[in-house]
């Protein structure tokens, strides 16, 4: 095996058409080993070379004989001393922090610690077991693929509609995708998806992690894995679980650019859920597999009291220290490497708060943010926050930077609450309805900062929303401690199934009055994949732990799902011809250019406009006329954008409300667009100042027209 010098960037393994460069951080280490391993089940190293060469404190060689698919892990040698902040263990062998494909997943085993489980001293004790048997091993990729004419769909975020989904779930049941394409990357992008998400008129895909995860030792001890796959081991590498041959280095990655290039060409974008928060190596007491071994006091941010211990502000053990200049570059390199390698056009950050720490406190000036927003190439895609950690002062909702948009949890409770039947401000509802101005508006954000959405995967399905009162998580093997307590759901008189017609027949109310009011919403939808069919999880509101058919969407055909997928196919289509749904700038509630009435106005039943005192006051029946004449945007020709004007009635009450329709523009009257209370209610069109018999908890949508 020849031997060159090679180069300290750039970081992981590269191969270069003629060989391979490899180059490895750790900036407190002694000694530094690359192993070659020949095969997948490989005992120990085929080859092992010293790493001589050390610049900018990077090890590095360059190997002209290796080629792509060549299977390698790393031996870091350096000072076992946990109360300073070091776990080096030469007998771990370690996964390269840029490994761009997995040559072999972990096999749990007591060896892939760095202390010895059990002993006396705990994790300060030294285990000189050699992990090589058991380690996970990366893979040298050759890039080169062939991506024709392939470019980002480039949907403007006002325009944006995110279906959530998990490869797998999505997938696994799916009609119409080839059997040996279920529950993988390719099932994604095959024909019977790609008809599915047009259908819903989604503009985007939010995919559940995909980076290279863990399962949980403990959850493999009772037969459960890491399903969601918040637990990431290798940042820049595809689940290779997710490909047909996830024993092939190469499929995961060109099987996912498969799937990108047929996402895009169906004009649909891909949105990566990205956990860069914690790693899978959890607190002082997890394995050494990766970055604790190649050196833990540059990656981890640890307890300024004892560097024994690890900050966690995500409850998952340990989070990572973007204040290290080389920490902050494996996330910025990451992120660049999706978009320009693997062509996907956003991110949504799990947990963001905790990358916005730079020491404790919360900074939303913070590095991270700096150097997203100058990167020609970060600054361009779509970035998502979920805008909140589990650590003091870390919900921060309505507080990113310009340039981000964020999951609105205050969204998703009020709208869960007013449907709950629980008390919601009317001003606070407006607010949710129309953007959250309030949120975002002073700080010069545009209502599309606002991701709107009442169900995604962490929680309830919509069907289970309206079906159960209390989660049910016996499932998970925590004796249902697991989850969220507070879900604001209801479940319509009865717990769980029911035959009681009563109660079935408000559920289907209930579940259209939700994703109504989500469709109707300022600001960018998101829904979560099955709810379209009411998946359920039986009441289970935490399914990370299940791969199987709690997860799987059940695609199975009924009278009450086919009746429930021809509403969503109406309502986003509503959605998407309608520019009034879709606003970039917030509405003025007042008369603009000289017109006689509001972009936004809101009536009580009797027909009068809400006055100032109506604001703080529990919202009831209400509703809400939007001018789609007075929509002060032009569009990329630089004409006005004129759409039609629509009223939306909402009644969350227990009793049925006349209401008083308010007057319309002259030669128009209002045509019933649709009655959650009755999907085949035609009503005629009505002048202004008639009386709607509104259905109790129900939602009616009117459209002005000549």
């Amino acid at each position: 095996m020849r031997v060159w010098p090679g180069r300290p960037y750039p970081l992981g393994a590269t191969w270069d058409g003629m060989g391979v460069n490899f180059a490895l951080f750790s900036e407190n280490a002694t000694a530094a080993e690359l192993l070659l391993f020949d095969r997948r089940d490989a005992t120990a190293p085929a080859h092992v070379v010293p790493l001589k060469e050390r610049t900018d404190l990077v090890f590095h060689a360059y190997l002209p004989d290796a080629l792509p698919g060549q299977r390698y892990g790393y031996r870091v040698d350096g000072p076992f001393d946990p109360k300073e902040g070091h776990r080096f263990n030469r007998n771990k062998v370690l996964f390269d922090p840029y490994a761009k494909a997995v040559g072999r997943e972990a096999t749990w085993d007591h060896a892939l610690f760095g202390y010895t489980i059990g002993h006396t001293d705990g994790d300060l004790s030294f285990d000189a077991r050699d992990s090589a048997p058991l380690a996970p091993l990366a893979a040298v990729v050759d890039p080169a693929f062939t991506w024709g004419n392939d470019r980002p769909p480039g949907v403007p975020w006002h325009e944006t509609f995110v279906y959530e989904l998990h490869v797998k779930g999505f997938t696994k049941k799916l009609p119409g995708v080839p059997d040996h394409l279920r529950g993988t990357y390719a099932g994604v992008g095959s024909d019977a998806a790609l008809r599915h998400l047009r259908s819903l008129n989604v503009t985007a895909v939010e995919l559940l992690p995909v980076h290279y995860r863990l399962d949980d030792h403990y959850l493999t001890e009772k037969g459960l894995t890491n399903y969601w796959g918040y637990n990431t081991l290798g940042f820049f590498a595809p689940d290779p679980r997710l490909s047909t041959d996830p024993r092939a280095p190469a499929a995961a990655a060109r099987e996912f650019k498969s799937m990108v290039r047929a996402l895009h060409n169906a004009g649909i974008e891909v949105i990566l859920d990205v956990v860069y928060n914690h790693t899978a190596e959890g607190n002082q007491n997890g394995p050494t597999l990766s970055f604790r071994g190649v050196d833990n006091a540059s990656y981890y941010h640890l307890s300024p009291e004892d560097r024994r211990y690890y900050m966690d502000f995500t409850g998952c053990g340990n989070t990572p220290s973007l204040r290290h200049p080389r920490v902050l570059q494996l996330i910025m390199d990451s992120l660049r490497y999706w978009v320009l390698e693997m062509h996907v056009d956003g991110f949504r950050f799990d947990l963001a708060t905790a990358l916005a720490r730079e020491l404790f406190e919360v900074d939303k000036l913070s590095t991270f943010f700096d150097v997203i927003h100058q990167d020609p190439v970060l600054c361009r895609v779509k970035l998502i926050a979920e805008p909140w950690d589990v650590g003091p002062g870390g919900y921060m909702v309505g507080n990113f930077p310009i340039g981000w948009a964020e999951w609105n949890g205050e969204y998703r409770d009020a709208v869960r609450k007013l449907w709950a039947g629980h008390e919601v401000q009317a001003g606070k509802l407006a607010h949710r309805l129309t953007g959250s101005g309030d949120l975002y508006q002073q700080t010069g954000r545009r209502p599309y900062a606002s991701v709107n959405f009442v169900t995604c995967h962490d929680g309830f399905t919509l069907r289970d929303l309206v079906s159960y009162n209390e989660k049910h998580n016996e499932a998970n093997k925590e004796e249902n401690r697991d989850g969220s307590n507070d879900n604001h759901s209801w479940n319509c008189g009865a717990e769980g199934p029911t035959d009681a017609p009563g109660v079935r027949a408000l559920r289907r109310r209930q579940v259209r009055n939700l994703f109504a009011t989500l469709m109707l919403s300022q600001g960018v939808p998101m829904m979560l994949a099955g709810d379209e069919v009411l998946h359920t999880q039986g009441g289970n509101n935490n399914t990370y732990c299940h791969d199987d058919d709690l997860t799987w969407i059940d695609w199975a055909p009924t009278p009450e799902k086919e009746a429930f997928l021809a509403f969503v196919w109406k309502v986003t289509a509503l959605w998407k011809s309608e520019p009034v749904l879709k606003r970039r700038t917030f509405f003025q509630g007042r008369p603009i250019r000289g017109q006689g009435v509001a972009d936004v106005s809101w009536f009580a039943p009797d027909g009068r406009e809400l006055a100032d005192g109506d604001w703080d006051r529990p919202a009831a029946c209400l509703g809400c006329r939007l001018a789609g004449d007075l929509i002060p945007e032009r569009d990329e020709c630089g004409e006005p954008i004129r759409g039609d004007t629509l009223l939306i009635l909402l009644n969350p009450t227990p009793a049925r409300v006349d209401f008083k329709l308010p007057a319309t523009n002259p030669g128009h009257r209002w045509s019933l667009e649709f009655d959650t209370a009755d999907d085949a209610k035609k009503a005629d069109r009505l002048d202004g100042r008639k009386l709607y018999p509104l259905t109790d908890r129900s939602v009616a949508v009117f459209r002005a027209r000549g």
